[in-house]
């Protein structure tokens, strides 16, 4: 029986033609608009895909690494630094395609910055075989999720604090300069477009009231069979409540404070307490989320709409509505009482912490000095722990 879903759908895609054999499609994100269900699906489907003509060359669920170094950006906090190594390994496997349809799908692509950047991109991936499709969200939707995400990244500024920085502070740069950078979408799309052209880039506006119109484009545009791709449950990748959040921004304030080494964050924080948090605890009901303020939200439907305007005028082929990137959500129903941790997410999350750090093996430290743990403020043993952890890590 085909639902409204379904009819809106069919309307979407409408006269969307499959993408000419051996074309490169690189998806470049930007943040938070079905990226990562996207990946999770192409790297499910990865071993069918050659017998459809296509083929998705990557290793892993996201090359996020190849895509930092093809776009000279540096890595997330502490994470390991990419090289120009796995950026050449991508290519590698993108060549040997050879004439089938290869699919390409980075957020991080968005971060390209200049001209110079992107053409040198393109002309590696293929020049004139690759086709660009940029997946977009209204801002509305994307802040609360970025904000968070940055928190994640080692981020110490409230909420409304950052809307003020990056909607009402010219010129909008800190703390987080690639957040415009990523989704001021309309000049994000004339980058690109500089560079292949307008005929060569999709822009696909998604509705978040139809899930799995996203996958379907994505089959249209590389010729595959109706519900090949199926979203991968991943709640790694689950936004975190409000709680939450605040939780780790204190602990950003406690370590960077300390002086502690980014590398020692990364493994356990991020990748450590944040990722088992999220993978053990699903939100309830009764968590409070991320509101963004009445003020913050006009604001980013302003943006939307001027960038929809820009966006219809550049002559890319757009599928969607560009009027949702100025929508305005309905706000969610308010959750009576604070926003706190439970003991049982707060124990996930140390837990979490704990784990990644007895992964190291455990190697007999060098004698005490002649100071006892009692004549040592919690400062300097807080200090002298990240940096012992830090080395048994690296050891490893």
């Amino acid at each position: 029986m085909e639902t409204d879903c379904t009819r809106d759908e069919n309307r979407v895609n409408a006269g969307l033609a499959p993408l000419p054999a051996g074309t490169r499609l690189l998806h470049i994100g930007p943040h938070k608009t079905g990226t990562t269900a996207v990946q999770g699906a192409l790297f499910a489907a990865k071993d069918v895909l050659p017998g459809h003509g296509v083929v998705f060359p990557a290793h892993t669920r996201h090359p996020m690494e190849a895509a930092l170094a093809a776009c000279a950006r540096p890595a997330m906090m502490g994470d390991t630094a990419p090289t120009e190594q796995h950026w050449t390994r991508l290519l590698d496997q993108v060549r040997a395609a050879g004439r089938r349809t290869s699919v390409i799908s980075s957020e991080f692509f968005a971060d390209a910055e200049d001209d110079e950047t992107i053409a040198r991109i393109v002309a590696q991936l293929g020049g004139d075989r690759v086709h660009v499709l940029v997946t977009l969200r209204p801002l509305a939707r994307v802040m609360p999720s970025q904000w968070q995400q940055y928190v994640q990244n080692g981020l110490r500024m409230g909420y409304e604090e950052w809307l003020e920085h990056m909607l009402r502070r010219p010129p909008y740069q800190e703390p987080n300069p690639s957040f415009w950078r990523r989704h001021r979408h309309d000049r994000l799309v004339e980058r690109w477009a500089r560079a292949v052209g307008p005929g060569r880039v999709t822009v696909v506006v998604v509705d978040d009231r139809d899930r799995g119109a996203l996958m379907r484009t994505f089959e249209t545009l590389l010729g595959l069979p109706a519900n090949l791709l199926q979203p991968v449950p991943d709640s790694a990748n689950r936004s975190l409540t409000l709680a939450e959040t605040e939780m780790l921004r204190s602990l950003n304030k406690e370590f960077r404070s300390n002086d502690l080494p980014a590398e020692l964050y990364s493994r356990l924080v991020r990748n450590g307490a944040v990722v088992h948090m999220k993978n053990s605890c699903s939100p309830s009901p009764l968590d409070v989320r991320i509101a963004t303020p009445g003020w913050a939200v006009e604001a980013a439907a302003e943006a939307g709409a001027e960038a929809a305007g820009r966006i219809a005028a550049s002559g890319v082929r757009v599928v969607g509505d560009l009027r949702l990137l100025s929508a305005v959500p309905k706000p969610a129903p308010a959750v009576p009482g604070e926003a706190r941790v439970a003991p049982e997410v707060a124990a996930q999350a140390l837990y979490g912490a704990l784990a990644a750090a007895a992964s190291a093996p455990v190697r007999h430290t060098a004698p005490a000095k002649s100071r006892t743990v009692h004549q040592t403020s919690s400062k300097e043993l807080v200090k002298v722990l990240g940096h012992r952890c830090l080395r048994r890590l690296r050891r490893r």
